[in-house]
């Protein structure tokens, strides 16, 4: 007789069980042709413990079963419910994007099974007066059976808020309120943190082991939280922006279209105007590779716009662009048209007196891949090294490299020389901030071009300025991973050529 058997002693008048291998008998209509594999009340069985446990309270695991289907149950029907409950934080008509499925956060779930495989493997002392205890299936199943209230607790505590605009809103919100989301987030993922170790630590008899699984459950925690950025569900297209059009037509990637791209960009290309001697001409060139996020269109137009305006660069600026909804009116933005762009701009410009401009938008990858996405397109990621291959090759000798993305510090190096100047929108260890579909610029493209590049013409004082301006917002809006932290690297001979520039414009505008 097993721990977990509850049958009453065998009655001399009862059948002698069957021999192994031996036919069944005759089924009557009451009995049942296979093991029940859900028995009734099995699962309100194991999500009370569950609800125990998450109190800090010991497991009675009397009676409890792990059999398959009883952990595929306790495991699916909190995932369920985490997702239904990311859409519900999101206001207004949403969609779900199922690729998130298959990201990394399954690393959590690996972790936790390892955790529970260490602490039961080997010999195991019961305590006196302790009538069952768990094996490693059965511990993973009571973890999943803490899901169940972890839901709820999260449900009650963050779609309020959300619905109220507290959590995960926009930069108008208070500082209060910003740091009621920061700290009921913190709050409930230690209570998360503190109930699954404190469930495990119990569970074992040995020191190392239980020590062991105690950091398996803090990097499963921290690989959910902060590895992962992905969601389940994004605002819909409609929310993005007030008077967008949604019923634009999806990208379809014809032959057509192809070979109108490519005329597209001959065209562009040869409509840039030559430099003027005697005047330090600024070429504008703008990069923004992900298709799936409006922000970044609006962005690269915004920064166009800035540039062209208030360095008169009417004629000598280009958008790279990549959107589904309009790939016929601007070149893809694809590493091989941002390398013939570098390359015209080089034969049109005065090598040792004009400057090229160049602002990159899209998201970051701490490994310094800026993301391309263009389906059904396949496109390559730019990184560090490929452009400043190309802008060597060119020859283009004065820079100034803007990259909005997260993670971006990592580009500061690769690309620093004595006639370059580098800014980014978060150091190489951060997030940068609003990049979201509901963003109508980056929190740096706003800070930086949108307000601070249309009162002076040093970008050094514009990013000192976005610095501020970025924490302050950052801090009101909730970000809770750190401060982006925004970098800027400027050489020596190129501060002297922007101050050059910067006089020149002055005294065009008679200042």
């Amino acid at each position: 007789m097993t721990d977990n058997d509850t049958t009453t002693p065998l009655d001399p008048h009862d059948p002698l069980p069957a021999a192994p291998g031996a036919a069944p008998a005759a089924l009557t209509p009451s009995s049942d042709p296979l093991p029940r594999q859900l028995p009734r009340g099995a699962l309100g069985a194991w999500w009370l413990q569950g609800f125990r446990t998450a109190l800090l309270m010991r497991a009675d695991w009397t009676g409890l079963q792990a059999t398959p289907a009883i952990v595929a149950c306790l495991f699916l029907v909190p995932f369920a419910l985490a997702v239904l409950l990311e859409r519900l934080v999101v206001v207004g008509a949403a969609s779900f994007y199922w690729p998130t499925l298959l990201s990394s956060r399954w690393a959590g779930t690996v972790l936790l099974i390892l955790a529970c495989w260490l602490l039961m493997r080997g010999p195991r002392r019961i305590d006196v007066g302790e009538t069952s205890s768990p094996d490693s299936p059965a511990l993973f199943a009571m973890l999943c059976a803490q899901g169940l209230p972890t839901m709820l607790m999260l449900a009650l505590l963050f779609v309020p808020m959300a619905r109220g605009g507290a959590y995960g809103g926009g930069a108008g919100n208070s500082t209060e309120m910003a740091w009621l989301a920061w700290g009921s987030w913190w709050l409930a993922f230690g209570w998360v943190l503190l109930m699954q170790a404190t469930l495990l630590w119990r569970a074992g008899t040995r020191l190392a082991p239980r020590l062991g699984a105690l950091l398996m459950v803090a990097a499963a925690l921290v690989s959910n939280q902060w590895l992962n950025r992905g969601a389940y569900w994004y605002p819909a297209r409609a929310e993005t922006a007030e008077g967008e059009d949604d019923a634009a037509p999806r990208f379809k990637l014809t032959q057509e279209l192809v070979e109108q791209q490519s005329r597209l960009l001959q065209t562009r290309l040869q409509a840039l105007a030559p430099q003027r001697k005697g005047t330090i001409d600024v070429y504008t060139l703008t990069f923004a590779p992900n298709a799936e996020e409006e922000v970044f269109r609006r962005e690269s137009a915004m920064v166009a716009d800035v540039m062209t305006t208030r360095f008169d660069g009417a004629g000598r600026a280009l958008q790279l662009v990549s959107h589904h909804d309009d790939p016929a009116s601007f070149a893809w933005a694809t590493p091989v048209n941002l390398q013939r762009a570098i390359a015209r701009m080089a034969a049109l410009m005065d090598r040792d007196e004009d400057v090229l401009f160049l602002h990159l938008t899209s998201h970051g990858a701490r490994d310094g891949q800026l993301a391309s996405s263009f389906w059904p397109l396949e496109v390559d990621s730019v990184t560090p090294a490929m452009l400043k291959g190309w802008l060597d090759a060119a020859g283009i000798r004065h820079r100034v490299i803007s990259v909005s993305a997260c993670y971006s510090g990592s580009w500061i190096a690769p690309l620093s020389d004595a006639d370059t100047l580098v800014m980014t929108a978060a150091d190489a260890d951060h997030t940068s901030y609003g990049c979201g579909r509901r963003s109508p610029l980056t929190f740096f493209g706003r800070a930086m071009y949108d307000e601070g590049m249309r009162t002076t013409w040093s970008f050094e004082q514009a990013h000192a300025a976005a610095r501020k301006l970025i924490e302050q917002r950052e801090k009101e809006a909730g970000k809770t991973d750190g401060y982006s932290n925004p970098q800027i690297a400027v050489g020596e001979r190129m501060r002297g050529t922007l101050a050059a520039l910067a006089k020149q414009r002055a005294a065009a505008a008679g200042q």
